[in-house]
């Protein structure tokens, strides 16, 4: 039989690999909030047919328009992404006026936001306490639904390092990104990295669900290879079904176009993350649990 558990230290191993890079680059460079975090207003408009149309050429023009500090990017080669301190209608078409005197072209208004800095806070402080209420939920219904399992207090834990393991890939990979690619976390973000969450406790229920059969099934076995067992057997299931989610991701960020994108690969990233958490990290951490190995680490 395929020794999974086993190989524990090898998976927290590579799991701490892809963790670090995350951290470093969080500790380093935090996370690209957009203004749906920070407030401010998002201007995005189609400048057709200029000639040398360049970022610093457009962030010159809106320091000269009073808007510094602000980020532009040009996507599809004529459309302008314009990210800033918040602007209202007036300034609005002030701002789209000179970018037709200095393009000499006629600029098409694509779409325009707004959020104040009061709302944009409200919304970073709702985004922690989703995340942090849900870790509590998760906890409380795991060890209420294992109670017929001794310490069953352990599976909600397990779980919730699961569900911190895949957060914090999905913050890292969002901060590097962030920096090299110029992505940004919006309210998307959260409903990816929540359905994250949602899809990585389902498969440590799914996991934790087969080691307590195994348990009452096999009385006299020990725990380690009870947990082996278990692993094995639903490896496969949660391997399939997050394939099955994986295509039709893959599908989407492929043809769903440029607004769903970020979103789309968050889920993606989330979801592979998720399934390894569930069979090498969680049932594992029961293992170490169980047998105290935290001991032998510190000499105790």
């Amino acid at each position: 039989m395929l020794q999974i558990i086993q190989k524990r230290y090898w998976f927290f191993a590579f799991s701490l690999l892809i963790i670090i890079p995350g951290i470093v680059s969080l500790s380093l460079w935090g996370l690209p909030l957009a203004i749906d975090f920070t407030g401010g207003s998002k201007l995005e408009v189609g400048v057709y047919g200029a000639d040398e149309l360049s970022t610093s050429r457009i962030t010159d023009l809106l320091d000269s328009q009073g808007f510094r500090d602000n980020v532009v990017q040009i996507a599809d080669s004529e459309v302008i992404v314009i990210r800033t301190k918040s602007m209202d209608d007036t300034q609005k078409s002030d701002v789209i006026l000179a970018l037709e005197d200095e393009f000499d072209v006629n600029v098409e208004l694509l779409s325009f936001e707004s959020v104040g800095p009061v709302i944009g806070g409200e919304v970073a402080s709702r985004a922690i306490q989703a995340v942090l209420i849900a870790a509590v939920g998760i906890l409380v219904y795991i060890s209420y639904a294992f109670r017929g399992v001794k310490k069953s207090f352990r599976y909600g834990v397990c779980a919730i390092f699961a569900l911190f393991h895949d957060t914090i890939i999905v913050l890292g990979v969002a901060s590097t990104f962030g920096r090299i690619f110029n992505w940004e976390i919006d309210a998307l973000f959260l409903t990816a990295l929540l359905t994250v969450i949602g899809f990585s406790v389902h498969d440590s229920i799914v996991v934790f669900d087969r080691i307590r059969e195994n348990l009452l099934k096999y009385r006299r076995a020990d725990y380690e290879e009870v947990v082996n067992l278990s692993v094995l057997q639903t490896v496969d299931r949660s391997i399939n079904t997050q394939l099955t989610a994986l295509f039709t991701l893959l599908a989407l960020a492929l043809f769903g176009g440029s607004s769903i994108f970020h979103f789309v690969v968050t889920m993606m990233i989330g979801l592979v993350s998720g399934t390894y958490s569930s069979l090498f990290n969680a049932a594992p951490i029961l293992v170490v649990w169980e047998k105290r190995e935290w001991q032998r680490w510190f000499g105790t």
